[in-house]
């Protein structure tokens, strides 16, 4: 049974109480961290968000009450508190506590709350598996970690919400009720009683709205916005996720660039104290391939791939040739020092690029005499190999390894085994932050399943102008006005300048495959909209958990999200989702085909 509140009035949070408020009456409130009992004197270690105070209650100064009532508390109770604060003894500052040069002498003590035993230890470097910790995860978040997570979440979104409220940006919401407009992931579709057989889409992102408001003249629209995807989880992946959106009228790709640029260098140097330079290095899309394997690269050390197709053509060796031959290449990187591997961890790594769809792997060992060791040895002469090692800058120690396929495959299997790597060698550290702006994205992808095109980043990206007349000649070698910003590897945030002219937009679609009613369908409202005068306009979207992910050094977005899913989009914690009752099925007109539901189940279940 709790006390009640009545009568005690908080005073100040734990760690605000301080040496200069020696001699004061103060009262605290919070959790009880741990108790320690010393006989006649009992210590209570008490926390809130902002930290611990230690509360001493003296067996023989203090009321008998108090002093019976403190020897049943127990951790995780919760407390209130008044009492004198006091400096401890010199014997008793405890240096690793903000608050470990005082004591507050309890002259009140009420129990508002027991507690029974916690599934897990309320601290931080526990062992305990992640589906637990969301299960209670109203508990993981008292710990400091994780409360830490969540104070610079909120941080971030100040710093964000006064930059561009300085900037002249309008922060308008948008609806989260619109309509599906299947192109990409999955939506989430939300049923309507109103309408029965209508659905609404959650949005995957406020694009379309966004680009109204700009017709609508609003200019610089910023919202920090909840999204929604359908789609498979990973570390950095939420069914709904939160993403800072923005949108600007008269703009180019410089000024969109300029803008994110000193939004970042504020955010980082008000919240971490870490000056980034700019501008920001810039680099094309097509460059980022060629060099790390990865339009997202960590730039944080080298490693780079290296094109080695021209000094092994001609070559008998099959794997090379046929790579050749299909229109591939053969690319290599460049594991310094990493000659020393036994044979049994360079299997390891053949067997991880063969995940990324990479046949194999070849390698060749740069020996400290200067001899070399391949398994490819007997398909080359000892010129040959060397010539690869020199194209290679080998030196003794080093370790060469190469993967020959079609160029997709090829840049994931060696741009993923660059990162392995660095992890491996611990090459980088979480507190060094490398920006840069990745562009000239391609604007379309040919999609071998559909037969068709299908636009890298949406179907209202701009084309480069000096590429607008290869929409009618050779669209796949477009580029777009597109642009990402990445950090350390992941995609911060991306956007583009949109098509703002009718006949451009209609030549989207019809490269898309779209019909003229399939257009009108999908997206006639913002069709409509455009015939009454469109200003230039583009945007960008970062996503905000990542951000904040990077910048605690988390090791999965869930921490930083105060009430995350779990890698099949349910909740552990609510058991969401789950099934509702009949009746409000039958309000909204829903009936199930048992035998798909059956199937989905055993999918799911195999997966």
């Amino acid at each position: 049974m709790g006390e009640s509140i009545t009568g005690l009035k908080r005073s100040h949070m734990c760690c605000h109480v301080n040496e200069t408020m020696i001699g004061q009456e103060v009262t605290v409130m919070g959790w009880v961290q741990r108790r320690r009992d010393l006989g006649q004197l009992i210590f209570i270690a008490l926390r809130d968000r902002t930290g611990l105070v230690q509360i001493a209650i003296d067996g023989n100064t203090a009321p008998k009450e108090i002093f019976e009532k403190a020897e049943t508390v127990r951790s995780e109770y919760t407390l209130a508190v008044r009492g004198i604060v006091t400096a401890r003894t010199e014997g008793n500052i405890n240096p690793n506590m903000k608050t470990g040069k005082i004591e507050i002498i309890a002259s009140e003590l009420r129990i508002l709350s027991e507690s029974e035993t916690t599934p897990f230890q309320i601290e931080d470097n526990i062992t305990v598996k992640d589906d637990l910790r969301l299960k209670y995860r109203y508990l993981d978040l008292r710990r400091p970690c994780q409360l830490k997570n969540i104070v610079l979440r909120h941080q971030v979104v100040q710093a964000l919400r006064s930059f561009l409220n300085n900037e002249g940006f309008l922060e308008i919401e948008t609806p989260i009720l619109g309509k599906s407009t299947p192109e990409g992931a999955r939506d989430y579709l939300v049923p309507s009683r109103v309408h029965p057989g209508n659905f609404y889409g959650l949005p995957q992102s406020p694009q379309l709205y966004k680009q109204l408001l700009m017709v609508s003249g609003m200019d610089r629209y910023y919202q920090i916005a909840k999204c929604f995807r359908d789609e498979d989880l990973r570390a950095d992946r939420q069914p709904e996720f939160t993403q800072v959106d923005m949108e600007l009228s008269f703009i180019d790709v410089d000024d969109i660039m300029d803008i994110n640029e000193r939004l970042m260098q504020k955010v980082f140097k008000d919240i971490m104290n870490v000056d980034v330079q700019l501008p920001l290095q810039r680099m094309t899309y097509k460059e980022a391939m060629e060099r790390f394997g990865s339009d997202k690269p960590d730039v944080r050390f080298g490693m780079e791939l290296v094109n080695i197709s021209d000094v092994v053509a001609g070559t008998d060796f099959v794997v090379f040739k046929s790579a050749l031959e299909a229109g591939g290449s053969v690319r290599a990187i460049n594991a310094k020092g990493c000659g020393s591997f036994p044979r049994k961890k360079i299997d390891s790594l053949v067997e991880f690029v063969k995940t990324y769809r990479a046949k194999g792997l070849a390698w060749i060992v740069v020996n400290e005499d200067g001899s070399l060791k391949s398994q490819i040895a007997k398909f080359f002469t000892p010129e040959k190999l060397q010539e690869i090692v020199d194209k290679m800058e080998g030196k003794p120690g080093d370790l060469i390894l190469i993967c020959a396929d079609k160029d997709k495959v090829v840049f994931d299997s060696l741009g993923a085994l660059r990162l392995e790597l660095s992890k491996m060698l611990e090459l980088t550290r979480p507190d060094d932050f490398r920006f840069l702006w990745i562009t000239e994205f391609p604007m379309l992808e040919w999609d071998e399943e559909e037969n068709r095109y299908v636009a890298v980043h949406h179907p209202f990206t701009a084309p480069m102008d000096e590429d607008l007349e290869l929409l009618d000649t050779d669209p796949g070698a477009v580029r777009a006005k597109a642009y990402d910003i990445v950090l350390n590897g992941y995609e911060l945030g991306g956007g583009s300048i949109r098509i703002h002219r009718r006949d451009i937009q209609q030549k989207m679609f019809e490269l898309l495959g779209f019909t003229q009613e399939d257009a009108q369908e999908r997206f006639g409202f913002l069709l409509d909209a455009f015939k009454y005068g469109v200003p230039p306009h583009g945007g960008l979207a970062f996503g905000l958990d990542r951000i904040i992910m990077l910048m605690s050094n988390a090791p999965s977005i869930r921490d930083v999200i105060a009430f995350p899913k779990v890698k099949d989009a349910s909740c552990p914690m609510t058991d969401a989702p789950n099934v509702v009752d009949q009746k409000q099925l039958d309000e909204l007109a829903i009936c199930f085909n048992e035998e798909i539901l059956k199937a989905a189940a055993a999918e799911t279940e195999e997966a």
